[in-house]
């Protein structure tokens, strides 16, 4: 029997806690995959509480969506460890968020170094547990970091009012001041950047947070909190509780419900959203929701067409598909479809490389689990069924069986599933328009809108269909428009608030005015 060990620090150098709730010993049979070796001086395998590694009754695996691979087993943590982190956060809250903003900054920015630090370590805990090649996940790592470097920024900038008052004898006056304690429930698609965009804003206001991270990649969330417990972040102040699928609905009611929680942040699916928002419903908390997406790509006649293949690679393949700002229904005027179509499929022939996240030259890795490839196998049948072509891909891959070729489909409808639903996948519906008014209307069909873009080189167009496209992202020839800088955040049923930038710390903010009469 061949075994593995996760690579770790000393023991006598850690504390006896930690010792304890290091990873067992990783095994494997003779003829099974190697699990990857991941960097034992950031692995957690309990949840943490006011500032303490606790464990759970049980604990679950978490796996390599590449090999199958068991990575290790976190602790499965219930309602009664949500319960006691929601009542650690609100216990810490009073004296962090009475704490000078200069301080919060200080130890935020203290965060976000110890991740430059960790960088390459963090990065392999993203590609083991969540399967994005290394490259991409380097990239989320330096993307996650600089939320904690804005927000550190953004703390010593949360400034009041002062209203000119209607009689002589009274001084008006705004404050703006933390909400209090937040639940923030994150993916499995960004581990580590949609915990930050949420958590850097919620600590620079003052706020103390409880996290829940997806169950596929709880470990990117565990790294990030012994980080932060390296940073000197307060005992209380940033909590973790992982669980397992089976317990996550009751874990979610319970951050929902809870009294002490005055804050609910989540990212993911509309549906799940839609529970949140129910629960949430009872106590009336403050909620802000980053839901699903269905972005349009339109390209039209005057579009460079060179620049849109560039443009739809990058949009619609990065993390496989698996991104909520991901292309989902290209949209192509018929002058140019012909020409898009061919040079789009020989782009992703010659550009796209399926493997391994962690081997050198991997652009596309797997999805994360094989329920993911069959939706992705889902629709294209449905597409296929109803007169679409396959143009390149189109089934799985030999790689693994959650690995699956960039598909590109040509002569697709509006009453395929693919342009109905979000794939989540490495899929790429093309339909032909002829009209910008046409373009305009199917892309605004979808009761969401999070992400759209377009790529045209006429002024006039450009102006109009960016005012006119029902979302709340727009690139204009332009596939990836991500930025720390900017608000995040859709309309419709895409969700609820927005992420990052100025605006990011408003959502956990509340304004309180103050009339002092009798002056």
């Amino acid at each position: 029997m061949a075994s593995w060990r996760l690579p770790r620090t000393p023991l006598l150098l850690l504390p006896r806690a930690a010792q304890r709730l290091l990873p067992a010993p990783l095994r494997r049979s003779g003829s099974g995959p190697a699990p990857p070796r991941l960097p034992g001086s950031l692995v957690r395998s309990g949840g943490f509480v006011g500032g303490r590694w606790v464990q759970a009754a049980a604990a679950f695996p978490v796996l390599d969506p590449a090999s199958g691979a068991e990575l290790g087993r976190v602790a499965d943590c219930g309602v009664a460890e949500a319960r006691a982190a929601v009542r650690a956060a609100w216990e810490a809250g009073p004296g962090w968020s009475a704490a000078p903003a200069k301080e919060r900054s200080a130890l935020l920015r203290k965060w976000y170094s110890l991740m430059m630090e960790n960088k390459d370590d963090l990065a392999k805990i993203i590609t083991a547990e969540n399967g994005k090649p290394l490259k991409e996940a380097q990239g989320e790592v330096l993307y996650s970091a600089s939320f904690l470097e804005w927000f550190a920024e953004e703390a010593r900038r949360i400034y009041g009012d002062i209203i000119p008052p209607s009689v002589k004898d009274r001084r008006l006056l705004v404050l703006k001041q933390p909400v209090g304690v937040a639940a923030i429930i994150t993916p499995w698609n960004f581990p580590s950047a949609m915990i930050t965009r949420k958590v850097g804003a919620a600590l620079a206001a003052g706020c103390t947070v409880v996290v829940k991270p997806a169950e596929d990649t709880p470990l990117s969330a565990l790294a990030l909190a012994e980080l932060a417990n390296q940073a000197g972040i307060p005992a209380g102040v940033y909590n973790v509780v992982p669980c397992s699928q089976k317990q996550t609905p009751a874990v979610g009611e319970a951050l929902c419900t809870d009294p002490l929680v005055a804050k609910i942040s989540f990212t993911g699916s509309t549906a799940t959203g839609k529970v949140l928002l129910h629960h949430a419903a009872g106590t009336v908390k403050r909620v802000s929701m980053e839901l699903g997406g269905h972005a349009p790509f339109i390209v039209f006649d005057s579009a460079d067409v060179d620049r849109a293949v560039a443009g739809a690679l990058a949009s619609k393949y990065r993390n496989s598909g698996q991104t909520c700002v991901c292309t989902n229904r290209f949209l192509v005027q018929k002058g140019i479809h012909d020409a898009f179509v061919e040079k789009f499929a020989k782009a992703i022939e010659r550009e796209l490389r399926v493997g391994n996240g962690f081997d050198e030259g991997t652009t596309q890795g797997p999805l994360i689990n094989e329920k993911a490839v069959g939706k992705v196998e889902r629709h294209i049948s449905d597409a296929v069924s109803q007169g679409a072509s396959i143009v390149t891909g189109g089934k799985r891959h030999s790689f693994g069986k959650n690995f699956f070729e960039p598909t590109l489909l040509s002569n697709v409808t509006t009453n395929m599933l693919c342009t109905q639903e979000e794939t989540f996948g490495p899929l790429a519906p093309v339909i032909k328009f002829d009209t910008e008014a046409e373009a305009v209307a199917i892309a605004n069909s979808a009761n969401v809108g999070l992400a759209g873009y377009f790529y045209s080189q006429d002024p006039a167009q450009i102006w109009r269909v960016a005012e006119q496209l029902e979302v709340g992202i727009v690139g204009v020839n332009e596939g990836i428009v991500s930025s720390v800088e900017c608000p995040f955040g859709g309309v419709k049923q895409s969700g609820l608030g927005r992420e990052g930038s100025k605006y990011g710390i408003d959502e956990y903010l509340e304004i309180k005015y103050v009339c002092f009469g009798g002056l």
